[in-house]
Protein backbone atom coordinates (compact mmCIF):
# COMPACT_ATOMS: atom_id res chain seq x y z
CA UNK A 1 0.00 0.00 0.00
CA UNK A 2 1.71 3.69 -0.75
CA UNK A 3 1.94 6.30 1.66
CA UNK A 4 2.08 8.60 -1.00
CA UNK A 5 -0.56 8.88 -3.78
CA UNK A 6 -0.17 12.27 -6.53
CA UNK A 7 -3.60 12.54 -8.46
CA UNK A 8 -2.84 14.15 -11.86
CA UNK A 9 -5.26 16.13 -14.19
CA UNK A 10 -3.86 19.07 -15.63
CA UNK A 11 -6.63 20.24 -17.57
CA UNK A 12 -9.06 23.06 -16.51
CA UNK A 13 -11.35 23.83 -13.71
CA UNK A 14 -14.50 22.10 -13.55
CA UNK A 15 -12.19 18.53 -14.67
CA UNK A 16 -10.06 19.40 -11.92
CA UNK A 17 -14.01 20.14 -9.38
CA UNK A 18 -15.00 16.35 -10.69
CA UNK A 19 -11.33 14.62 -10.01
CA UNK A 20 -11.41 15.91 -6.13
CA UNK A 21 -13.81 13.39 -5.04
CA UNK A 22 -10.70 10.99 -5.69
CA UNK A 23 -8.92 12.35 -2.75
CA UNK A 24 -11.86 12.40 -0.51
CA UNK A 25 -12.42 8.60 -1.09
CA UNK A 26 -8.69 7.89 -0.56
CA UNK A 27 -9.09 9.34 2.94
CA UNK A 28 -12.34 7.70 4.02
CA UNK A 29 -10.49 4.49 3.09
CA UNK A 30 -6.73 5.22 3.87
CA UNK A 31 -6.46 7.87 6.36
CA UNK A 32 -3.07 7.97 6.25
CA UNK A 33 -1.91 8.22 2.81
CA UNK A 34 -1.23 11.40 1.76
CA UNK A 35 -1.99 13.04 -1.11
CA UNK A 36 -0.68 15.56 -4.09
CA UNK A 37 -2.50 16.98 -6.36
CA UNK A 38 -0.68 17.66 -10.03
CA UNK A 39 -1.61 20.87 -11.81
CA UNK A 40 -1.60 23.84 -13.56
CA UNK A 41 -1.09 27.23 -11.47
CA UNK A 42 -4.16 28.33 -13.22
CA UNK A 43 -6.12 25.52 -10.93
CA UNK A 44 -3.96 25.88 -7.78
CA UNK A 45 -6.86 27.86 -5.86
CA UNK A 46 -9.29 25.15 -6.24
CA UNK A 47 -7.09 22.28 -5.70
CA UNK A 48 -5.69 24.19 -2.60
CA UNK A 49 -9.17 24.71 -1.29
CA UNK A 50 -9.95 20.75 -1.00
CA UNK A 51 -9.65 19.34 2.58
CA UNK A 52 -8.45 15.97 1.18
CA UNK A 53 -5.33 17.65 -0.90
CA UNK A 54 -2.11 17.36 1.96
CA UNK A 55 -0.15 19.35 -0.89
CA UNK A 56 -0.36 21.08 -4.35
CA UNK A 57 2.52 19.90 -7.39
CA UNK A 58 2.74 22.47 -10.00
CA UNK A 59 2.81 20.61 -13.52
CA UNK A 60 6.02 22.39 -14.21
CA UNK A 61 8.09 21.70 -11.28
CA UNK A 62 7.10 18.20 -11.89
CA UNK A 63 8.39 17.95 -14.95
CA UNK A 64 11.43 20.22 -14.11
CA UNK A 65 12.65 19.04 -10.50
CA UNK A 66 12.42 17.00 -7.89
CA UNK A 67 9.01 17.03 -6.11
CA UNK A 68 7.15 15.08 -3.08
CA UNK A 69 4.30 15.33 -0.89
CA UNK A 70 4.97 16.66 2.28
CA UNK A 71 8.38 15.92 2.16
CA UNK A 72 8.20 12.88 1.27
CA UNK A 73 8.57 10.43 -1.92
CA UNK A 74 5.74 9.79 -4.30
CA UNK A 75 5.34 5.76 -4.01
CA UNK A 76 1.68 6.43 -6.96
CA UNK A 77 0.50 8.17 -9.44
CA UNK A 78 -2.72 8.36 -10.90
CA UNK A 79 -2.97 9.41 -14.20
CA UNK A 80 -6.54 11.05 -14.54
CA UNK A 81 -5.74 12.71 -17.33
CA UNK A 82 -3.73 10.50 -19.73
CA UNK A 83 -0.64 12.39 -20.94
CA UNK A 84 2.36 10.85 -22.47
CA UNK A 85 4.80 13.79 -21.18
CA UNK A 86 3.93 13.23 -17.47
CA UNK A 87 3.65 9.48 -17.89
CA UNK A 88 7.19 9.07 -19.22
CA UNK A 89 7.97 11.60 -16.93
CA UNK A 90 7.04 9.53 -13.82
CA UNK A 91 8.51 6.44 -15.27
CA UNK A 92 12.11 8.17 -15.46
CA UNK A 93 11.22 10.04 -11.94
CA UNK A 94 10.86 5.56 -10.96
CA UNK A 95 7.73 6.35 -8.92
CA UNK A 96 6.96 2.56 -7.68
CA UNK A 97 3.55 2.41 -9.07
CA UNK A 98 2.36 4.53 -12.29
CA UNK A 99 -1.38 3.67 -12.84
CA UNK A 100 -3.10 4.17 -15.99
CA UNK A 101 -5.81 3.06 -18.71
CA UNK A 102 -4.89 0.60 -21.39
CA UNK A 103 -6.56 2.71 -24.04
CA UNK A 104 -3.19 4.83 -23.90
CA UNK A 105 -0.54 3.00 -26.27
CA UNK A 106 2.01 5.10 -24.12
CA UNK A 107 0.79 4.24 -20.76
CA UNK A 108 2.01 0.20 -22.17
CA UNK A 109 5.27 1.73 -22.18
CA UNK A 110 5.15 3.87 -18.80
CA UNK A 111 3.27 2.57 -16.36
CA UNK A 112 2.63 -0.49 -14.56
CA UNK A 113 -0.52 -0.82 -13.13
CA UNK A 114 -3.05 -0.54 -16.39
CA UNK A 115 -6.92 -0.27 -15.50
CA UNK A 116 -9.28 -0.98 -18.86
CA UNK A 117 -11.41 1.70 -18.59
CA UNK A 118 -13.25 3.24 -21.72
CA UNK A 119 -14.70 7.10 -21.12
CA UNK A 120 -15.93 7.88 -24.99
CA UNK A 121 -18.72 5.28 -25.06
CA UNK A 122 -19.64 5.02 -21.64
CA UNK A 123 -22.61 5.77 -19.40
CA UNK A 124 -21.32 6.80 -16.31
CA UNK A 125 -20.61 10.28 -14.86
CA UNK A 126 -16.93 11.83 -15.28
CA UNK A 127 -16.63 11.33 -12.01
CA UNK A 128 -17.68 8.09 -11.76
CA UNK A 129 -14.99 6.86 -14.63
CA UNK A 130 -12.14 8.73 -12.45
CA UNK A 131 -12.85 6.83 -9.46
CA UNK A 132 -12.43 3.21 -11.17
CA UNK A 133 -8.89 4.14 -11.44
CA UNK A 134 -8.81 3.67 -7.54
CA UNK A 135 -9.42 -0.26 -8.11
CA UNK A 136 -5.40 -0.79 -7.99
CA UNK A 137 -6.38 0.36 -4.35
CA UNK A 138 -8.87 -2.72 -4.01
CA UNK A 139 -11.46 -0.17 -3.92
CA UNK A 140 -14.14 -1.27 -6.39
CA UNK A 141 -17.35 0.50 -5.73
CA UNK A 142 -19.11 2.37 -7.97
CA UNK A 143 -20.12 5.59 -6.29
CA UNK A 144 -23.15 7.33 -6.20
CA UNK A 145 -23.99 10.75 -7.03
CA UNK A 146 -24.51 11.63 -3.05
CA UNK A 147 -21.67 9.71 -2.10
CA UNK A 148 -19.58 11.65 -4.76
CA UNK A 149 -20.80 15.37 -3.69
CA UNK A 150 -20.35 14.11 0.37
CA UNK A 151 -16.47 13.65 -1.00
CA UNK A 152 -15.60 17.03 -2.69
CA UNK A 153 -13.96 18.54 0.88
CA UNK A 154 -14.17 21.88 -0.91
CA UNK A 155 -14.77 25.19 0.45
CA UNK A 156 -14.31 28.89 0.11
CA UNK A 157 -10.59 30.20 1.79
CA UNK A 158 -10.56 34.26 0.69
CA UNK A 159 -12.15 36.39 2.73
CA UNK A 160 -14.26 39.03 0.65
CA UNK A 161 -13.78 42.68 1.05
CA UNK A 162 -16.46 44.72 2.27
CA UNK A 163 -17.15 46.58 -1.18
CA UNK A 164 -18.08 42.81 -2.59
CA UNK A 165 -20.13 41.49 0.26
CA UNK A 166 -22.55 44.54 0.46
CA UNK A 167 -23.23 44.15 -2.96
CA UNK A 168 -25.22 40.66 -1.28
CA UNK A 169 -28.63 41.40 -0.63
CA UNK A 170 -29.58 39.18 1.86
CA UNK A 171 -33.45 40.32 1.02
CA UNK A 172 -33.46 38.90 -2.29
CA UNK A 173 -32.05 35.61 -4.29
CA UNK A 174 -28.83 36.67 -5.33
CA UNK A 175 -28.38 34.52 -8.64
CA UNK A 176 -25.19 34.31 -10.81
CA UNK A 177 -25.30 34.02 -14.27
CA UNK A 178 -22.11 32.76 -15.72
CA UNK A 179 -22.69 33.06 -19.67
CA UNK A 180 -19.25 32.08 -21.20
CA UNK A 181 -17.49 29.44 -21.39
CA UNK A 182 -13.62 30.11 -22.78
CA UNK A 183 -14.65 28.13 -25.79
CA UNK A 184 -14.60 24.99 -23.63
CA UNK A 185 -17.99 23.93 -24.24
CA UNK A 186 -21.59 24.84 -25.77
CA UNK A 187 -22.91 27.87 -24.80
CA UNK A 188 -26.81 28.97 -23.92
CA UNK A 189 -26.93 32.14 -26.17
CA UNK A 190 -26.54 35.43 -24.83
CA UNK A 191 -30.60 36.56 -26.35
CA UNK A 192 -31.19 33.87 -23.49
CA UNK A 193 -29.92 35.60 -20.79
CA UNK A 194 -30.96 38.38 -21.81
CA UNK A 195 -34.54 37.57 -21.80
CA UNK A 196 -34.34 35.81 -18.41
CA UNK A 197 -32.94 38.40 -16.53
CA UNK A 198 -35.87 40.60 -17.84
CA UNK A 199 -38.26 37.58 -16.76
CA UNK A 200 -36.81 37.44 -13.47
CA UNK A 201 -38.77 39.98 -10.64
CA UNK A 202 -36.05 42.19 -9.47
CA UNK A 203 -38.15 42.30 -6.15
CA UNK A 204 -37.29 38.52 -5.94
CA UNK A 205 -34.02 38.28 -7.63
CA UNK A 206 -30.08 40.18 -7.56
CA UNK A 207 -28.50 38.91 -10.70
CA UNK A 208 -24.84 39.38 -11.24
CA UNK A 209 -22.87 39.01 -14.37
CA UNK A 210 -19.62 36.62 -14.03
CA UNK A 211 -16.60 36.07 -16.75
CA UNK A 212 -13.17 37.16 -17.45
CA UNK A 213 -12.02 40.36 -18.31
CA UNK A 214 -11.50 39.17 -21.92
CA UNK A 215 -14.86 37.87 -21.77
CA UNK A 216 -16.64 40.81 -20.53
CA UNK A 217 -16.17 42.42 -24.51
CA UNK A 218 -17.73 39.54 -25.94
CA UNK A 219 -20.85 40.18 -23.28
CA UNK A 220 -21.21 43.95 -24.52
CA UNK A 221 -24.53 43.47 -26.47
CA UNK A 222 -25.70 41.87 -23.13
CA UNK A 223 -24.90 44.42 -21.24
CA UNK A 224 -26.38 46.80 -23.53
CA UNK A 225 -29.55 45.95 -23.28
CA UNK A 226 -29.73 44.68 -19.60
CA UNK A 227 -27.17 46.83 -18.02
CA UNK A 228 -29.80 48.37 -15.45
CA UNK A 229 -31.00 44.48 -14.19
CA UNK A 230 -27.30 43.40 -13.05
CA UNK A 231 -24.43 43.55 -11.75
CA UNK A 232 -21.22 43.67 -13.69
CA UNK A 233 -18.65 41.37 -11.89
CA UNK A 234 -16.63 40.07 -14.63
CA UNK A 235 -12.82 40.73 -14.50
CA UNK A 236 -13.17 41.72 -10.61
CA UNK A 237 -12.45 38.84 -9.14
CA UNK A 238 -9.55 36.70 -8.26
CA UNK A 239 -10.60 32.78 -8.87
CA UNK A 240 -10.12 32.75 -4.69
CA UNK A 241 -12.19 35.49 -4.13
CA UNK A 242 -14.52 34.21 -7.05
CA UNK A 243 -14.94 30.78 -5.19
CA UNK A 244 -16.05 32.59 -2.29
CA UNK A 245 -18.35 35.13 -4.05
CA UNK A 246 -20.02 31.60 -5.16
CA UNK A 247 -20.49 30.39 -1.94
CA UNK A 248 -22.15 33.44 -0.32
CA UNK A 249 -24.90 33.74 -3.61
CA UNK A 250 -28.31 31.24 -3.43
CA UNK A 251 -27.32 30.52 -7.51
CA UNK A 252 -25.31 30.18 -10.46
CA UNK A 253 -26.70 29.61 -14.15
CA UNK A 254 -24.13 28.62 -16.84
CA UNK A 255 -23.74 26.03 -19.02
CA UNK A 256 -21.28 23.16 -18.88
CA UNK A 257 -18.18 25.11 -17.83
CA UNK A 258 -15.60 25.53 -14.25
CA UNK A 259 -18.27 27.64 -12.32
CA UNK A 260 -21.51 25.39 -12.70
CA UNK A 261 -18.63 22.61 -10.91
CA UNK A 262 -17.76 24.84 -8.78
CA UNK A 263 -21.16 26.14 -7.34
CA UNK A 264 -22.20 22.50 -7.15
CA UNK A 265 -19.50 21.14 -4.89
CA UNK A 266 -19.85 24.69 -2.35
CA UNK A 267 -23.47 23.49 -2.23
CA UNK A 268 -25.65 26.24 -3.70
CA UNK A 269 -28.03 25.92 -6.44
CA UNK A 270 -25.97 24.86 -9.29
CA UNK A 271 -28.70 25.17 -12.91
CA UNK A 272 -26.39 23.79 -15.73
CA UNK A 273 -27.64 23.91 -19.23
CA UNK A 274 -26.00 20.97 -21.64
CA UNK A 275 -26.40 19.61 -25.17
CA UNK A 276 -27.66 16.92 -26.20
CA UNK A 277 -24.40 15.44 -27.94
CA UNK A 278 -22.49 13.06 -26.49
CA UNK A 279 -19.82 12.83 -25.35
CA UNK A 280 -20.33 16.22 -23.34
CA UNK A 281 -24.02 15.27 -22.76
CA UNK A 282 -25.32 15.89 -18.93
CA UNK A 283 -24.87 12.00 -18.34
CA UNK A 284 -21.29 12.84 -18.36
CA UNK A 285 -20.70 16.30 -17.42
CA UNK A 286 -23.51 17.32 -15.08
CA UNK A 287 -23.18 18.96 -12.38
CA UNK A 288 -22.95 16.63 -9.12
CA UNK A 289 -24.29 18.54 -5.55
CA UNK A 290 -26.89 18.36 -3.62
CA UNK A 291 -28.59 21.41 -5.15
CA UNK A 292 -27.54 20.91 -8.81
CA UNK A 293 -30.15 20.92 -11.47
CA UNK A 294 -30.03 20.33 -15.30
CA UNK A 295 -31.42 21.27 -18.53
CA UNK A 296 -31.16 20.34 -22.13
CA UNK A 297 -33.27 18.69 -25.26
CA UNK A 298 -34.41 15.47 -24.85
CA UNK A 299 -33.55 15.45 -28.79
CA UNK A 300 -30.30 14.49 -29.43
CA UNK A 301 -28.47 16.86 -31.64
CA UNK A 302 -25.66 15.79 -33.88
CA UNK A 303 -25.82 18.99 -35.87
CA UNK A 304 -23.59 21.02 -34.67
CA UNK A 305 -20.45 19.68 -33.13
CA UNK A 306 -17.45 21.98 -33.03
CA UNK A 307 -19.30 24.71 -33.24
CA UNK A 308 -19.65 26.96 -29.63
CA UNK A 309 -23.38 27.53 -30.39
CA UNK A 310 -25.95 24.50 -30.60
CA UNK A 311 -29.12 24.27 -31.74
CA UNK A 312 -30.27 22.01 -29.02
CA UNK A 313 -29.25 24.62 -26.36
CA UNK A 314 -31.22 27.28 -28.28
CA UNK A 315 -34.12 24.73 -27.73
CA UNK A 316 -34.19 25.36 -23.60
CA UNK A 317 -36.29 27.96 -23.18
CA UNK A 318 -35.57 31.30 -20.33
CA UNK A 319 -39.03 30.40 -19.12
CA UNK A 320 -37.88 26.53 -18.16
CA UNK A 321 -34.62 28.11 -15.85
CA UNK A 322 -37.22 31.20 -14.97
CA UNK A 323 -39.25 28.75 -13.28
CA UNK A 324 -36.86 26.43 -11.35
CA UNK A 325 -35.63 29.86 -9.82
CA UNK A 326 -38.81 30.79 -9.16
CA UNK A 327 -39.09 27.80 -7.19
CA UNK A 328 -35.67 27.90 -5.15
CA UNK A 329 -36.98 31.26 -4.27
CA UNK A 330 -39.74 29.96 -2.24
CA UNK A 331 -37.95 27.54 -0.86
CA UNK A 332 -35.82 30.44 0.18
CA UNK A 333 -38.39 32.80 1.14
CA UNK A 334 -41.50 30.62 2.13
CA UNK A 335 -44.41 32.48 1.38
Amino acid sequence: MPKTILISRTDNIGDVVLTLPMAGIIKKYFPDILIGFLGRAYTKDIIENCVYVDEFIDVNDFLNQSVSICGKRIEAIIHVLPSPILAKRAYFLAIPQRIGTTNRFYHWLFCNKLIRLSRKKSDLHEAQLNLKLLSFLSIHQQFSFPEIYSSYGFGASQALPENILKKINKNKFNVIFHPKSQGNGKEWPLEHYIELAKLLDKNKFKVFITGTKQEERKLEILFNEIDDLVINMCGKLSLNEFVSFISICDGLVASGTGPIHLAAALGINALGIFPSIRPIHPGRWQPIGQHAYTFYSETECNLCKGQIFCACMKNIEPNVITKKLEELYLLKFPA
